[in-house]
């Protein structure tokens, strides 16, 4: 007889998903040229994982700071973090610490990005978003 491994005490409770992402619609962003496909959230930490579509010339406008560690990984395109010349290509993992000030940004391709963050995306909801639910 087996017995699956118990959670830590106050994991969340996770279940199975599976999600085919290409049947999910892109929600557009408030930020022209941004959409998402969200494919998990912790309504109760704010960690998610969402595919982010960037339009080429589309970007993020000015440096910023995340309330938690983001990670990207490229699927296909070309970023580009401006101020330091990192350029996310296809196969590029990219780890921003919480709190370190990154960006501006800019896609100078058409490209997706698989992002995750471990908790809430900002310290408050940046001024270039107008919809609040951009910067969940």
């Amino acid at each position: 007889m087996s017995t699956a491994p118990s959670l830590p005490a106050g994991a969340p409770g996770l279940t199975e998903i599976l999600i085919q992402s290409a049947s999910l619609p892109w929600r557009e962003k408030s930020l022209a040229g941004i959409s998402e496909k969200m494919l998990w959230r912790n309504e109760e930490t704010g960690a998610s994982i969402a595919l982010i579509r960037f339009a080429k010339g589309a970007g993020i406008p000015k440096p910023h700071s995340h309330a938690s560690n983001q990670f990207m990984f490229c699927l296909s395109g070309r970023y580009e973090y401006t101020a330091t010349a990192t350029v996310l290509e296809p196969g590029s993992f990219y780890c921003n610490p919480m709190g370190l000030v990154h960006g501006p940004a800019v896609a100078h391709e058409d490209t997706v990005v698989l992002e995750i963050y471990d908790g809430p995306h900002y310290p408050q909801v940046p001024d270039w978003y107008t919809n609040p639910e951009d910067a969940r």
